[in-house]
C-alpha cells in the first residue's frame, strides 16, 4: 500500500486551501456590484490544535493563527475550509456591498504567489525523490 509523505499531503492540502480562496476571490468580484453582497474570506485554519497535541500537559501553549505565508510553507490545514465574512474590508458603498476590488485583487496576487510557492515545493520534492530512486 503506496504511503505518502507528510510534506506532500501538507503541500495537497495547501494547494485545496488555495483553490478555494481562489473561488471566493473570484464570487466576492463577481458580485462587486451586487447590491448588499458581503465580502467573503477562507478562514485560516486553526493551527493551536496542532500544538495542543504534541505539548506538555499543564503549560500554556501560545494561540496561533495559520496565516497564508504558513500555508505556503507546507503547514497542513488542521480543519475543513470555511468561508466567513471579510473582516479586512476598506469601505462599504452606499447600496450595503462591502467589496472593493483593489483588495479583492491584492487578495488574488497573494494567493498566485502561495500557489506558486507550493509549485516549487512540490517539484523540488518530487526531483528529491527521483533522485533518490536513481532516476535523473
Amino acid at each position: 500500500m503506496p504511503t505518502t509523505s507528510p510534506l506532500l499531503s501538507s503541500i495537497v492540502q495547501s494547494m485545496k486551501q488555495l483553490s478555494e480562496r481562489q473561488r471566493v476571490i473570484a464570487q466576492n468580484i463577481a458580485n462587486s456590484e451586487t447590491p448588499g453582497f458581503k465580502a467573503q474570506e477562507v478562514e485560516a485554519p486553526d493551527f493551536s490544535s496542532l500544538l495542543a497535541t504534541g505539548g506538555v500537559p499543564h503549560v500554556a501553549r501560545p494561540q496561533v493563527q495559520v496565516t497564508s505565508g504558513m500555508v505556503a510553507l507546507g503547514v497542513p490545514p488542521t480543519s475543513v475550509n470555511r468561508i466567513v465574512a471579510d473582516s479586512d474590508v476598506s469601505e462599504t458603498k452606499p447600496d450595503g456591498n462591502n467589496v472593493t476590488l483593489e483588495d479583492q485583487l491584492l487578495k488574488m496576487g497573494e494567493t498566485q504567489t502561495d500557489f506558486t510557492t507550493m509549485t516549487n515545493l512540490y517539484r523540488k520534492q518530487m526531483a528529491l525523490i527521483q533522485a533518490a530512486i536513481g532516476h535523473q
